[in-house]
């Protein structure tokens, strides 16, 4: 009998030690994985919230980047973390809606707990300066005078910039072949140089070389840009179905504490809600955006639902 009483007592007592842990969450500095490198357009918007939900949290907010593998490394780590409430993960669509068709992840993507979206990052449609086209309506229309003779470019095999243009190609009806690069960066240079013709890109890797002939034709989706009030969408243009964004949002290890998810989730919206974040969220080029943790998970269930028919369709593959 006293062994039971004292096994209920050290349950009980455990239980009021676990309580009054996630009620005063946060005590110390907490993690966010990024799964990109240091500098990158996703670190900058992790760069960009982390003091202001820092301060949120009265805590502050370490960065660290973990690159690799698509950003699967990190993802990995962060979904496996302890769920303390003291890791946390820069969710990528790649490594949620697109690499579960192509190959056998080390995570399982129905374990990812979504805490809210960050941020909505609009892909647009650019052609180079050498190219004489200055509408969407006359890439398509010289696309199917010379089908397979225009190249497109991407940040890789399978990236968003990929799958975005093979969307619209199939969508467009027309045909281009397709060259990867090792990353935007030199996918835009191969733009500017003439090596491609076309790239379907996040916004952000492209604006700052408008000053330089890249013409941005349209905004894939329904919604303009705010950056770009005057470039019109492809739901405008007569392709609703060209909707393609990436979207970045914070997620956490499986079995994280429903009570620190709602602290986490309430401090980050309140930070998306703040002017100052707004608006340097849009500098980047990207929309501040919160969710419901349900929200978000619909979402990659949807994107990956499209991504998945664009893959096979496209006979898409990560070689």
């Amino acid at each position: 009998m006293f062994k039971r009483n004292f096994l209920l007592l050290s349950l009980t007592a455990l239980a009021t030690l676990t309580a009054n842990a996630q009620t005063s969450w946060p005590t110390k500095p907490i993690r966010l994985i990024v799964p990109y490198p240091a500098g990158g357009p996703v670190d900058q918007l992790a760069r960009t919230i982390a003091p202001k939900l820092g301060e949120a949290l009265g805590q502050n907010i370490i960065i660290d980047n973990r690159a690799g593998a698509s950003g699967t490394i990190g993802m990995d780590a962060a979904i496996k973390a302890e769920p303390d409430g003291y890791t946390f993960g820069f969710g990528v669509p790649g490594g949620i809606t697109v690499l579960p068709h192509l190959q056998k992840l080390p995570y399982a993507v129905d374990s990812i707990n979504y805490i809210s979206l960050v941020a909505r990052v609009p892909q647009v449609i650019t052609v180079g300066p050498q190219v004489p086209v200055k509408t969407l309506q006359e890439l398509i229309a010289l696309a199917k005078k010379e089908p397979g003779k225009i190249n497109y470019g991407s940040a890789g095999n399978a990236t968003t910039p990929h799958l975005g243009a093979e969307l619209f190609a199939q969508e467009a009806g027309i045909k281009m072949a397709h060259i990867p690069y090792k990353g935007a960066a030199p996918a835009v240079t191969a733009l500017l140089g003439g090596e491609i013709q076309v790239l379907a890109a996040d916004l952000p890797a492209v604006l700052q070389f408008t000053s330089r002939g890249v013409k941005i034709l349209a905004v894939s989706g329904p919604r303009r840009a705010e950056a770009l009030p005057s470039v019109p969408t492809t739901t405008e243009l007569g392709l609703p179905a060209v909707y393609s964004e990436s979207n970045y949002g914070i997620i956490a290890p499986t079995a994280l504490p429903a009570v620190i998810q709602q602290k986490m989730r309430d401090a980050l919206v309140a930070v998306l809600n703040t002017p100052s974040v707004k608006a340097q969220i849009a500098t980047l080029g990207a929309v501040a955006t919160s969710t419901t943790p349900d929200e978000y998970r619909k979402l990659m269930q949807q994107e990956s639902i499209k991504w998945a028919a664009v893959i096979k369709k496209g006979q898409i593959t990560l070689e």
